[in-house]
């Protein structure tokens, strides 16, 4: 029998922006532009570029040839930044008086927009 994955909230989101901490792209950054959590990854902006195959479709107006596109990256390789220090930070939740949680920077506990 095969083990279902739990799919636990993520600290990273759509939108943001973080830094590759290891891989083939280490060092960059960019912005969030999707988020898999039942795999556990993230796509990055300008970051794991790999070459895709492409077979021209007319109907969709997509032409063939080699394609550059961004692969996703392992979550636990990323790191979010903090608008305010502006640095890579982890992620922690805190909850406000009137019940919401948020999530905060753990250099400088900002706090980020959700």
């Amino acid at each position: 029998m095969r083990k279902i994955a739990k799919i636990r909230p993520l600290g990273i989101r759509h939108g943001d922006m973080v830094k590759v901490m290891s891989g083939r792209s280490k060092g960059m950054t960019g912005k969030v532009l999707a988020v898999n959590p039942a795999k556990n990854r993230v796509t990055v902006e300008h970051a794991n570029i790999i070459k895709r195959h492409t077979r021209p479709n007319p109907q969709k107006n997509v032409r063939g040839g080699i394609v550059d596109r961004e692969a996703p990256i392992h979550i636990s390789s990323v790191m979010l930044i903090c608008p305010s220090c502006d640095k890579h930070t982890r992620v922690g939740h805190t909850k406000l008086p009137d019940g919401t949680r948020v999530r905060t920077c753990r250099r400088c506990n900002a706090t980020f927009e959700n």
